[in-house]
């Protein structure tokens, strides 16, 4: 990235950031007609900085009550202080669920979506018996029982490139294809990761592929069950998605880029 906005660009400078949020108490991230959206919280903040209408563009639309702690942003500002400022600024006015952790000038062409390379996304199930109010905020809390072997024997079968047309859709255009280039699942305590990295995503592709995962892991479908799935392409043949709060878009890379 640069450290000084290109003279030629006749463009009020880029910047961009990573942004972390807890979802609970939010519609998303995308705009919306009604409620607070994590788009709509950052640019009301960047007005009142600024003094300028700002629009914002986002890496990914995470859905309502989903989490991120790398969420990519970027924007454009006529900002005449300095970066560190502009990120003081910003710190002290976002409201408490949303927080910023680094803010840079953008190389000329940069997108936060369409630059990315990768994207990384967790989902956490709580194998704990009974509910915990206090964790239930970012876990499907599921209970113990669930056959970690079977649903690793699974989610073996996603990596690679495949047709993901049976967990989702996407979010322009007819494309399904994506390259997924890992989905492990770990345990820690009694919560259950499921790590997935993929080039890009289908809309609503990991809360879908959780659903039919925890089939798995109940004993509902096998582990081959899932990997017909996968290849007939048809979305009616896996389980609705896993709730939102479990959903954590932990981290995007891009090419020479350190955010």
């Amino acid at each position: 990235m640069s450290n000084k906005p290109d003279p030629s660009d006749s463009l009020p400078p880029l910047y961009c950031a990573r942004i972390e949020y807890d979802g609970t108490d939010l519609k998303g991230f995308q705009l919306q007609a009604q409620g607070r959206t994590v788009q709509g919280e950052v640019e009301r903040t960047l007005r009142r900085l600024t003094q300028e209408p700002v629009r914002v563009v986002g890496a990914g639309r995470t859905d309502a009550g989903v989490h991120a702690l790398g969420q990519i942003i970027a924007f454009r500002s006529t900002w005449r202080h300095s970066i560190d400022a502009l990120q003081r600024g910003l710190d002290a006015l976002l409201p408490s669920n949303i927080s910023l952790h680094s803010l840079q000038l953008a190389a000329p062409g940069f997108h936060p979506r369409f630059s990315a390379s990768q994207r990384w996304y967790r989902y956490q199930i709580g194998c704990w018996s009974g509910h915990a109010p206090l964790r239930a905020r970012y876990v499907w809390e599921l209970g113990p029982g669930l056959d970690l072997n079977a649903m690793q024997a699974a989610g073996d079968h996603l990596v690679g490139v495949h047709d993901f047309a049976s967990f989702g859709r996407p979010p322009q255009g007819k494309n399904t294809v994506r390259h997924v280039l890992q989905a492990r699942f770990s345990r820690q305590d009694d919560i259950l990761h499921f790590d997935i990295v993929a080039n890009a995503f289908l809309h609503h592709m990991v809360r879908n592929l959780v659903g039919t995962l925890v089939q798995v892991g109940r004993q509902q479908i096998s582990p081959t069950a899932f990997q017909s799935i996968l290849r007939q392409q048809r979305r009616s043949l896996s389980a609705p998605p896993a709730p939102p709060q479990g959903l954590i878009l932990m981290a995007i890379t891009y090419p020479n880029v350190s955010l």
